[in-house]
């Protein structure tokens, strides 16, 4: 797929809330994969395709799988962003990449993956470009630069 010029999109910000951390008083590894998915449903809306849009066509995008690697913790009150970066994109997959800075961007503290399948509501594969063009052309016109989220 040929690279297209990205939009501007909004980072995805917000703060580590206390239910996020655990004993030790840093946030949980578990809740990393949770803020990726976080970050994806909202640049999916801010392209124009939000979440709940997408399944009311019929498609549904589940996670085939999900890694993250963590670098330096987060407590309670941090706040955090995200970065969302395409990393494969065909009409039946694709594949995101998510780095997790500290507010000011300085520190990278965790960075993860997720792949992803485009299916119908009975499971069964789906090409986008075919039978959804315009969640297709949205994606597309997205995915091959990074994009912040």
């Amino acid at each position: 797929m040929e690279k297209t010029e990205q939009k501007q999109v909004i980072p995805y910000q917000r703060k580590v809330q206390y239910y996020e951390t655990d004993q030790m008083g840093i946030v949980h590894h578990s809740n990393y994969i949770r803020w990726m998915e976080e970050a994806r449903v909202d640049f999916l809306g801010q392209i124009g395709i939000p979440y709940d849009e997408i399944e009311k066509t019929g498609v549904i995008i589940p996670v085939l799988s999900a890694s993250c690697e963590y670098k330096v913790a987060f407590r309670y009150g941090d706040t955090f962003l995200i970065e969302i970066e395409g990393d494969k994109f065909t009409q039946v997959r694709m594949s995101l990449r998510y780095k997790i800075y500290d507010e000011k961007k300085t520190v990278l503290k965790a960075e993860g993956s997720t792949s992803h399948c485009f299916l119908d509501k009975n499971m069964k594969p789906v090409r986008l470009k075919k039978d959804f063009p315009g969640i297709y052309e949205k994606l597309a016109l997205h995915f091959g630069e990074s994009i912040h989220c």
